[in-house]
């Protein structure tokens, strides 16, 4: 195989849930395809780096700073969820029952994998505290063992701040991550979370 293929291929290979078969077929479509299209993807991925930042406010990843959700006047002030990843604010959204604000920690603590709170971004979210009109901080960590320990962590991060705590319900599967339920799991375990003693 072309050096070129074979690079692709490979570059292909290492995105989450693709193997070097589906990785292979993708390559061969786009020699198949319009050249327009290798065009615009090559762009798309251009632009992801150059234009894709973190929101100042809440740690989201957004063209624009600070996002649209933390632009919007609309929103909730007096609510916040706190997530592990940007993917998790899409899911959430897609539920279209939540209208508060978001703090994306961009991960979750995982000692084996070396990720301790300093890690993440629970820095930020105390600092935005400060000056915040949140009243409930509503905890939508994964249901898993680094989203469980995160939470504990954050509970008693937050505790002494007199601030309501709650968790998502437990309607969502152990093991899972926000960005595969689907969302009326979803939109019911946000309105059945509860609080955090």
């Amino acid at each position: 195989m072309s050096r070129p293929v074979e690079k692709l291929i490979q570059a292909f290979a290492k995105l989450p849930g693709v193997g070097e078969k589906t990785a292979t077929r993708f390559v061969f479509f786009l020699l198949r395809a319009d050249k327009q299209i290798a065009g615009d993807l090559g762009e798309a991925l251009k632009e992801l780096h150059e234009k894709i930042k973190l929101c100042s406010i809440c740690c989201n990843i957004t063209d624009r700073d600070p996002c649209r959700t933390c632009s919007d006047p609309r929103r909730e002030a007096h609510l916040l969820c706190v997530v592990e990843e940007p993917s998790d604010v899409t899911a959430i959204e897609k539920t279209g029952s939540y209208r508060g604000w978001y703090h994306v920690l961009h991960g979750a603590i995982s000692p084996l994998d070396g990720i301790g709170p300093d890690d993440l971004k629970i820095r930020e979210l105390l600092e935005r505290l400060k000056d915040a009109r949140a009243k409930e901080i509503i905890l939508a960590t994964n249901a898993n063992v680094e989203g469980d320990a995160t939470s504990l962590y954050l509970t008693q991060l937050l505790r002494p701040l007199g601030l309501r705590l709650s968790r998502l319900s437990l309607g969502l599967p152990v093991g899972s991550e926000l960005e595969y339920i689907d969302p009326s799991t979803l939109a019911r375990a946000l309105e059945d979370r509860r609080e955090i003693r």
